[in-house]
């Protein structure tokens, strides 16, 4: 016992007190893979995140003043959190026998009443609930058993057994140790705990949604037509920062349905609802599934989930009644009849069908007119209509001085997280004045692009925008393309975006051939319907005919395959699924309407596109990229994990790792993808992944990297312990077991806050009102000890730009701040589709992109596709085998061998 506390202390100590000593020395280190992992040796090698290395970063060309949109937030070391546990059982147990799930409303309407019966021992505004298990409080509340009654109508109560068991007291003090450097495991209970207190306020006086809280009543000028609405509201949360804990506050918009009568919502969302001769019950069926409305004709505040419509209308509808005492048998009743006996209510719409509200299995047929919408039910908007898309856009991407003023408007209102006092009340107080700190902008970067005549130049980007044009320059590798063919999707089009081909093709061509691209005329023109997109089996056999009659007209392996449509199409991921899983063809895709246009730049970032997707270079660093200018091989790798939406739970969860497999250049990369259980964040394959990429860069380069650099996208902080001790540290066994020790740094990359900069003056800002591409800040709002930063690398054009924020979990390159930001910024601007830096780094940039295309090879095998052989040309995709395949079967998603080393997915 006194032996291991002692290995734990000294770790502990050399962990963290030097910089330059790293006690997991992995090159050494051998792991026994027989060892258990709960075994209690194992807890010396647990990672964590590593400190930063100095003060910040000196590199500038100039400072900028900015404000942040974080809020200084003082406690008392010494105050307490109490943490009660709660469990709410009714009364009365379930006919069925299984536990009633209480809803998340019904759960607050059931803590108020208790509350409110006894104020003396429960007070209200002493305490924070989260809205399921937890209740902080500031002061001591009684534990046990306590009966709540809530009233219905017809003097009818729901009676419930509400218990409180004390779970543990939150010190303050411990968490003034941890932001002052003394404790260095972050309590994240008292953050979570604190968290919930200063939601508590907006959670009782706005409409939460998710992680954001939104007014009750929108505004009438947020009105975006067909019974929805914008609603302006807010996301928060607490931060451990350098200059102490700070509330986080941004400005967000969704759009809602409205809160309103049920009938009056689908006459302004549904045209023709309510004419005489209206029978789209189909539409109106999809319109509701699933909404919640409550009802008019009971006094009842319980809400009630949309079950569908009913076959029969109103007046046929009849069902059976039943005496409680069994004195009188069962008898049937029409519906209009027992709403006039019940209620005394005529039903004046008896044409139409009903709601079917009922849960578990039973009935609850309830008229359309005695239902109403319950506020702050989103509607999806890529379903909105074009206006209304584009009013939500607008509001969404609010300049910077509108954001900011509305960001303070909401920390200073009633109704936020810092109004009515119960943040005081636990010892919290938040200052309400944005935080200043001074950015730094780092220089940009010299390219490199090729002239007319094909030779290197040094190309010097534009001073605010850091864009720069291709106007008669050429990139930098053209590749020769000489097997090509069209697949004209538009051919059969009835509109007006039918492809002209006479057009296209030579101004395509002549545009490849001004960016150094040598382009002959395609081998084969294919014309096909848009209807063919729809059908897989006769898709997969399009594709299969015209890549072989291209191939031997060419005699050759095509190189791409242009696919022309007249409008965005489902069908797209059934082409990208069969090309790039079974076909092995690239693929472009692009619309008849921009093609037929040809306009410059348009016909340029196709170009790009192709160029970079067959394997050549578009635009590179003059200089290669800081602190790696020495000899040895460097692989940067990025990696992210698309999960499924918010309704799907059974969908895997997908994993793309990419990879650049050229140096010193950067700019190639390859990609494997992977199912995996549903919502799982963890990568379960990485280590075999990025040996597949690493054996890829070792085919290519005859050598494999010495240093990798991986960027890991879409981690919370509370999930970098999995990162490094459930990814990072199974790679390393992965690289061992195959007597491979490169140095490793791994760094997170993170889009999903709400950090905002604000320019203080013109000066500090650009022409938009945003910070300059190249500020980086990693002082005063940063972590207190952790090795992090912030960095915009673009330029802002539309709303107010948001940086990416880059958090240092482990480097065995000890890289100084400046070194790393340079080299991150630099890399910014290698990004193949473009010709300005982008706003992450291209690694992760590109996970993103290959993360979705495998969640499209998903849905392609879900709909009904069953993998075909790949050397079989007689396969059929028939919808009936697919049933019995696992969605989580990697052969679906595989990609095909001609495709595993090119950058398919750009």
């Amino acid at each position: 016992m006194l032996f291991n506390i002692g290995i734990n202390v000294l770790t502990f100590f050399f962990f963290f007190s030097f910089n330059d000593v790293i006690v997991l020395d992995f090159p050494s280190l051998k792991i026994s893979e027989r060892e258990p992992p709960s075994s209690p040796s194992r807890n010396v090698e647990k990672l964590h995140p590593i400190e930063r290395p100095d003060k910040g970063g000196t590199l500038a060309i100039r400072t900028a003043r900015l404000r942040v949109n974080h809020f200084p937030v003082k406690f008392n070391p010494d105050s307490i959190i109490r943490h009660y546990d709660i469990d709410v059982k009714p009364m009365v147990a379930s006919k069925h026998g299984r536990p009633s799930r209480i809803s998340k409303s019904d759960l607050a309407m059931i803590r108020n009443k208790l509350f409110e019966d006894d104020p003396a021992q429960f007070p209200l505004s002493m305490t924070a609930y989260d809205g399921e298990k937890n209740i902080f409080s500031a002061v001591e509340l009684p534990t046990g058993n306590f009966n709540v009654n809530l009233e219905e109508e017809d003097m009818k109560t729901r009676s419930y057994i509400f218990t409180i068991k004390h779970v543990n007291e939150l010190k303050l003090g411990k968490l003034k140790d941890y932001l002052i450097g003394n404790l260095l495991t972050v309590p994240r209970d008292i953050l979570q705990g604190m968290d919930v207190v200063m939601k508590e306020n907006p959670t009782r006086h706005r409409i939460s949604v998710g992680r954001s809280f939104h007014p009750v009543e929108p505004y009438p000028e947020d009105d975006l037509g067909y019974g929805l609405t914008a609603s302006r509201g807010f996301q928060h949360g607490l931060k451990a920062t350098s200059q102490g804990l700070a509330l986080c506050l941004d400005y967000s918009v969704l759009a809602f349905r409205k809160r309103m009568s049920l009938l009056d919502f689908l006459h302004e969302h549904i045209r023709y609802f309510g004419r005489p001769n209206f029978r789209d019950w189909v539409t109106v069926d999809r319109a509701l599934m699933g909404l919640k409305v409550t009802v008019t004709h009971r006094k009842t505040k319980q809400k009630f989930t949309i079950g569908g419509l009913t076959r029969q209308s109103t007046q046929q509808l009849s069902f059976l009644v039943e005496d409680l005492e069994k004195k009188v048998p069962p008898r049937q009743v029409r519906l209009v009849d027992y709403f006039w006996e019940k209620y005394q209510i005529d039903i004046k719409f008896k044409d139409i069908p009903c709601l079917d509200l009922g849960r578990n299995g039973r009935k609850n047929y309830v008229p359309m007119e005695f239902c109403e919408l319950v506020e702050g039910q989103i509607y999806p908007k890529d379903k909105l209509l074009k206006p209304a898309g584009l009013l939500l856009k607008g509001m969404s991407l609010a300049p910077p001085q509108d954001r900011e003023t509305m960001i303070s408007q909401m920390v200073q209102s009633g109704d936020g997280p810092c109004g009515r006092g119960i943040a005081q009340n636990f010892g919290i107080d938040v200052n309400t004045n944005m935080t200043r700190v001074v950015g730094r902008i780092l220089g940009r970067p010299e390219l490199k692009l090729a002239g007319p005549d094909g030779k290197a130049i040094k190309i010097t980007v534009d001073a605010e925008k850091c864009q720069w044009n291709l106007v008669g320059k050429a990139v930098v590798e053209g590749r020769r393309i000489e097997r090509w063919a069209v697949l004209d999707f538009s051919y059969y089009s009835e509109n007006y975006d039918r492809l002209n081909p006479n057009h296209f093709i030579p101004k395509f061509i002549a545009r490849c051939k001004n960016l150094g691209m040598h382009v002959s005329n395609p081998v084969l023109y294919e014309p096909a319907s848009m209807k063919q997109l729809e059908n897989v089996d006769g898709l997969y056999q399009l594709l299969e005919r015209v890549t072989t009659r291209a191939s031997q007209m060419c005699r050759g392996q095509l190189q791409i395959l242009v696919c022309v449509m007249d409008t965005r199409h489902s069908g797209y991921k059934y082409l990208k699924w069969i090309s790039e899983t079974r076909i092995g063809v690239v693929t472009q895709c692009c619309l008849s309407g921009h093609a037929n246009s040809a306009k410059d730049q348009y016909l340029a970032n196709l170009a790009l596109k192709i160029n970079a997707k067959l394997g050549g270079s578009n635009v590179e660093l003059i200089d290669r990229l800081p602190y790696f200018e020495g000899e040895g091989h460097v692989m940067f790798v990025g990696a992210d994990v698309n999960h499924p939406g918010s309704r799907d739970t059974t969908s895997p969860s997908i994993a793309a790792v990419v990879a650049t497999v050229n140096w010193p250049a950067a700019n190639r990369y390859v990609a494997r993808v992977r199912p995996q259980g549903h919502r799982t964040e963890k990568i379960l394959n990485f280590g075999d992944m990025c040996l597949e990429l690493v054996d890829s860069y070792d085919r290519l380069n005859k050598v494999k990297p010495e240093k990798i650099v991986i960027f890991r996208d879409g981690v919370s902080e509370g999930q970098f312990d999995m990162v490094l001790n459930e990814e990072l540290i199974p790679l390393k066994r992965a690289f061992q077991r195959r007597d491979y020790y490169p140095t490793i740094t791994l760094i997170v990359a993170q889009k999903r806050h709400q950090t905002r900069f604000f320019p203080e003056s013109r000066r500090d800002g650009g022409s938009t009102g945003n910070v300059p591409p190249g500020t980086v800040v990693d002082t005063t709002i940063v972590h207190p000890f952790e090795f992090d930063f912030y960095l915009c690398s673009h330029y802002g054009s539309l709303g107010t730009s948001k940086p990416t924020h880059y958090h240092v979990l482990w480097d065995e390159h000890r890289f100084t701040s400046d070194q790393l930001q340079k080299l991150i910024y630099n890399m910014c601007f290698t990004f193949a589709r473009c010709t300005k830096p982008v706003s992450l780094v291209p690694p992760v940039y590109y996970a993103d992109l290959v993360a979705y295309r495998g969640r499209l090879y998903h849905e392609t095998v879900m709909e009904g596709q069953s993998p075909p052989s790949v050397s079989s040309s007689s396969s059929s995709l028939t919808s009936s085998s697919l049933s019995s395949m696992a969605s989580l079967d990697e052969k679906s998603y595989r990609l095909h061998t001609d495709l595993e080393n090119i950058m398919f997915f750009v």
